[in-house]
């Protein structure tokens, strides 16, 4: 099986749920594959989002770029890496609940891994 990042967009991926919206800054962004794009919160915490990924997978390793880190790190995105053990899923919801400033942005989710089988 091809290991791949089951959170973009082009491999089927979907944002089913997030808790704040900003047009210019929504939270398709998180899997577009995009570097240059990001969701940002409107405020207030704690804020979530839920990724679909539309069929059973095994996730091997996470990986978060944001701008949420508790201590200010003066414009440098923060890498949050998650080796996943037993990470079979069909959806993956991540919540925040607090960060440095009012505001958090979430640049993208990589999920490593492989297609279990199709929902069906």
């Amino acid at each position: 099986m091809r290991k791949v990042d089951l959170c973009l967009s082009s491999e089927g991926a979907e944002v089913i749920l997030a808790t704040s919206s900003d047009e210019k800054h929504p939270p398709e962004n998180i899997i577009d594959g995009n570097p240059e794009t990001f969701w940002t919160t409107t405020g207030m915490f704690p804020q979530e989002f839920i990724i679909c990924f539309h069929k059973h997978v095994k996730i091997e390793k996470l990986v978060i770029q944001s701008y949420l880190d508790l201590v200010h790190t003066e414009g440098q995105l923060q890498n949050e890496e998650i080796v996943a053990h037993d990470g079979s899923a069909t959806h993956l919801r991540l919540i925040i609940l607090s960060a440095f400033d009012h505001f958090a942005s979430v640049h993208s989710v990589s999920a490593e891994g492989v297609v279990v089988s199709d929902l069906s």
